[in-house]
């Protein structure tokens, strides 16, 4: 049984900072593409970025991108996702979800079978 337990939201004010975290269960979290979705209130769960298994390529939604950064501890079995330069437009619940095995994390959610219950982002102006 694979578990996804994500941690870090908050309130925090246009412009500032917040860190999540992705704590996950399993031996072979090395193995796995990652990736952090986010929906917010009245619309669709949308990608935000991934990371491939191997750490070495990452992907971003063109809302995020220079802003927010994905990274992976393999000995920690976790992923990050450092949020800088916090718009209005990043409240959401973000999501943290497990990719394919050996997989890039590329191709939305249908390449993710294990979805985290979610963090609260609020950011206000």
């Amino acid at each position: 049984q694979v578990q996804l337990v994500e941690s870090g939201g908050g309130l925090v004010q246009a412009g500032g900072s917040l860190r999540l975290s992705c704590a996950a269960s399993g031996r072979t979290f090395s193995n796995y593409a990652m990736g952090w979705f986010r929906q917010a209130p009245g619309k669709e769960r949308e990608f935000v970025a991934a990371i491939h298994w191997s750490g070495g390529t990452t992907y971003y939604a063109d809302s995020v991108k220079g802003r927010f950064t994905i990274s992976r501890d393999n000995a920690k079995n976790a992923v990050y996702l450092q949020m800088n330069s916090l718009k209005l437009e990043d409240t959401a619940v973000y999501y943290c979800a497990r990719g394919r095995q050996y997989g890039s994390g590329w191709g939305g959610e249908s390449v993710y079978a294990y979805w985290g219950q979610g963090t609260q982002v609020t950011v206000s102006a």
